[in-house]
């Protein structure tokens, strides 16, 4: 599916996300997504979309939940800023860096 044409990915508003799993330590990966994301004006707005799979996941007794970076590297993604590629390493390392 492609996301790029729907509207409401960014926003110029303050940060509108809920409170996610708390990390222990802040890496230069993630200092690197929080810039990204600031200088691009991006937030993570939770879609139908992800609440259903959100739901589905929940139902499949999966616990994943994405934390605060996580989720601007999806908006960031959706807003066209980041490849899908470009996301997975960046999460991948930020996991490797958040990882105690």
């Amino acid at each position: 599916m492609d996301f790029q044409g729907e509207e409401c990915y960014i926003s110029t508003e303050g940060n509108i996300m809920s409170a996610r799993l708390q990390h222990v330590t802040s890496g230069p990966t993630e200092t690197y997504i929080r810039k990204l994301a600031s200088r691009h004006q991006v937030v993570f707005i939770p879609t139908e979309l992800d609440a259903f799979a959100q739901d589905v996941t929940r139902l499949a007794a999966d616990d994943v939940r994405l934390d605060e970076v996580e989720c601007l590297l999806l908006g960031l993604q959706r807003a066209g800023h980041l490849s899908r590629p470009e996301l997975i390493h960046l999460q991948a390392k930020y996991l490797r860096e958040a990882k105690p």
